[in-house]
């Protein structure tokens, strides 16, 4: 019989179900805080925030890559997977990170990124020097091209970032890149791809991490068989028959991580960024696979009663099928703050509204954040994990007016400058009212911050009761005090545009979607999105009740 492993750092508890139920703190390293004053987030500079993290009531951080990377898309091009980025610090550095979370009982989930390397891994340079048909090449995608000489991509398959998916390198093979040109896809039919990576999971999970964010899981298996056929990532089909995502062979791949992830005690975590329809998402949340996906519907729905109670029942439904618990996403590094969707005219084309610097349609920002604001704790009081983007704490919207000349994003460039791309939800965060980048670090940071962002700070925010930092302080206790189990009970709103429903031992969440007031449910209030007086529920607002 094998040996567990003992990983070097653990959290002060060890309940093996902690991530069923957990709030997770999507850290973005680069955005998080600046230790040594180069204007880059790091990880130094995360530790030296798990206290905030502490206070704030999170279960668990996760990490977006902070592996060396030559930033091609904000590190989730990865040169080397079991390192840390030099500019960011080092793995002492990320040791610590790990000892201080787990002193806070923190968990740390690392963000994997399976489907393609940096053109600057070690694989890739060997790959481009060894020349077709070498084992080198054959751990990515290579092809011959298509037409008389081999001049045309081998298929026409389109990047995610526009443009297409294939490369040539002068010895005039093409590579296959579902994303940038800098991050050549690997293929995972390829056994030393599959046994590297089952490493890289013991690497991190031996310097105690307790989970993982994988990146793509729904890109790793692709049908290359001639004639290629077409990909309809957009609307992908219910059967796993898209050349590219959502494959049926991928389920191979992430039940061998699984038996990885199960040689820890406690088991490590797993969550899947599977964008695939909600009947196939199910099946990488299996606990034979990666045991959780991520459930972005709501990333993409209207502030809407309907909306809102179709896919929660959808989702709860896919998560009792899996025998996994549902997650809850409002915000992440790769959309637009909800507290600025929620503020914008219902069908806003957001690419469009970022192209105009925020201006057309106007933003209505008390709106949105007063609708964000309920809408967080609406999903805060659901069953399963609810994960929380950076700042959106604080209520931050998206900036929307960072200068042409500063964007970092590949969209911007590989869309012919039509698409500003995801910079402005990734603007490092405030602390202070005051300073050169109001408490991110000592001077100016990567990413310029808007004008007013001192008002929203920590420092701005943490002696306000009315403030949104407060509001997720008092809600985050109050879960951790009351949710248990997987059960929830719709009940009687009491009027049009009202999601309510109680939880265990009766507790309760009511939200009004509408503009007008409603009678408010008896009970006592708990907690709740906005001012609640004289029996009345005010329109765009959640509250709790015992």
């Amino acid at each position: 019989m094998s040996t567990l492993r003992t990983p070097a750092s653990t959290p002060r508890t060890t309940d093996p179900d902690w991530w069923r139920d957990a709030v997770v703190y999507q850290v973005y390293p680069r955005s998080f805080a600046d230790s040594d004053g180069d204007g880059l987030g790091d990880l130094a500079g995360v530790t030296s925030r798990v206290p905030y993290l502490g206070s704030l009531g999170v279960d668990a951080i996760w990490l977006s890559p902070f592996f060396p990377s030559p930033l091609a898309d904000g590190g989730y091009d990865v040169a080397d997977y079991r390192d840390v980025d030099e500019r960011l610090g080092t793995l002492t550095d990320f040791d610590e990170l790990v000892r201080a979370a787990h002193e806070h009982d923190i968990r740390v989930i690392v963000d994997i990124v399976p489907n393609h390397t940096s053109d600057e891994h070690e694989w890739f340079r060997a790959a481009l020097a060894a020349g077709p048909g070498s084992p080198e090449r054959a751990r990515y995608v290579f092809r011959d091209g298509s037409g008389p000489d081999g001049a045309e991509p081998p298929s026409d398959w389109v990047s995610n970032f526009g443009g297409s998916a294939w490369t040539r390198v002068p010895d005039g093979q093409w590579y296959l890149h579902l994303f940038a040109p800098e991050q050549p896809d690997l293929d995972w039919t390829n056994p030393e791809v599959r046994r590297d990576f089952e490493e890289t999971l013991r690497f991190w999970s031996d310097r105690g991490v307790d989970g993982f964010r994988v990146d793509v899981a729904h890109g790793l298996a692709k049908d290359l068989s001639t004639p290629y056929r077409p990909s309809n990532e957009q609307a992908l089909p219910l059967d796993g028959s898209d050349p590219l995502y959502d494959r049926d062979e991928v389920h191979d791949i992430f039940a061998s991580w699984r038996r990885v992830l199960d040689e820890y005690d406690p088991p490590r975590a797993a969550v899947a960024e599977a964008w695939a329809p909600a009947p196939r998402r199910v099946l990488y949340a299996r606990p034979t696979e990666l045991g959780q996906a991520f459930n972005f519907d709501l990333l993409e729905a209207p502030f809407d009663a309907a909306a809102f109670r179709t896919i929660i029942e959808r989702n709860l439904a896919s998560s009792e099928q899996s025998g996994a618990s549902s997650t809850w996403v409002l915000s992440n590094h790769d959309v637009v703050r909800h507290a600025t969707r929620y503020g914008l005219p219902e069908g806003t084309d957001t690419d469009a509204w970022l192209m105009t610097d925020g201006t057309t349609p106007p933003l209505d920002r008390e709106r949105g954040l007063r609708r964000a604001r309920a809408a967080t704790l609406l999903v805060l009081a659901l069953p399963g994990s609810s994960y929380v983007y950076q700042g959106e704490e604080l209520g931050l919207h998206e900036a929307a007016a960072i200068p042409r000349d500063l964007l970092q994003d590949p969209k911007w460039v590989r869309t012919g400058h039509t698409v500003k791309g995801r910079d402005g939800c990734r603007v490092p965060i405030p602390w202070t009212e005051t300073g050169p980048s109001f408490g991110f670090g000592p001077v100016a940071p990567h990413l310029p911050q808007p004008a007013d962002f001192g008002a929203w700070s920590v420092e701005a925010e943490s002696g306000d009761e009315t403030s949104t930092l407060s509001l997720y302080r008092a809600a985050l206790a109050a879960r951790r005090r009351l949710q248990r189990g997987e059960s929830l009970v719709w009940t009687e709103g009491g009027a049009d545009g009202v999601v309510a429903f109680a939880r265990h031992d009766g507790w309760r969440s009511v939200t009004n979607f509408g503009p007008e007031p409603v009678p408010l449910p008896p009970g006592a209030v708990i907690v709740s999105s906005g001012p609640v007086a004289d029996g009345v529920l005010p329109g765009e607002t959640t509250v709790w009740l015992a």
